[in-house]
């Protein structure tokens, strides 16, 4: 169990990271083993240590949680300007990123509110030709339970945080 704490402040990292990266990576593994890494721009996390995420090109993730549920879900701030500051000053501010333990669910249709969440998020590119092609037909989503967090650390420069 997360403590709530550390939840909340899962939540804000998260929020930060997909902001500056426009998506997290979700690391699966198929039947023999060899790894794979799936960008999704489509992850939300819930308030109740549970996620989800839109499910519509992934099919070697999908391959690979037919075989096994477990998965890493790592986000980082690929942000320029907090990279740059960070390592002008030598310190971190906060985390830059997280993974996050999980076992992510079958598919199942989006409700209302999970179509409305996406929607708000692709909002802004919405009037692109890219946006149009590959964010317009959002009907599946995956159900991510989460069992455990590790942050992404570089403790020389982290001492603050640690």
């Amino acid at each position: 169990m997360i403590l709530e704490k550390d939840w909340k402040n899962i939540q804000r990292i998260f929020k930060l990271a997909q902001k500056a990266s426009i998506h997290a990576s979700i690391a699966t593994v198929d039947q023999y083993g060899q790894p794979n890494i799936t960008p999704i721009g489509t992850v939300f996390l819930n308030d109740n240590q549970t996620a989800y995420f839109f499910d519509t090109f992934t099919e070697r993730l999908g391959e690979n949680l037919a075989q096994n549920q477990k998965a890493c879900i790592q986000a980082v701030n690929s942000g320029k300007l907090f990279w740059l500051s960070s390592l002008i000053q030598g310190n971190f501010s906060d985390y830059p990123g997280v993974r996050l333990y999980v076992e992510i669910g079958d598919l199942r249709p989006a409700t209302e509110q999970e179509k409305l969440a996406v929607k708000q998020r692709v909002k802004p590119l919405q009037w692109t030709k890219g946006s149009q092609l590959i964010w317009s037909e959002f009907t599946h989503v995956r159900d991510i339970k989460i069992n455990d967090f590790r942050w992404i650390k570089y403790p020389r420069m982290m001492e603050n945080l640690i």
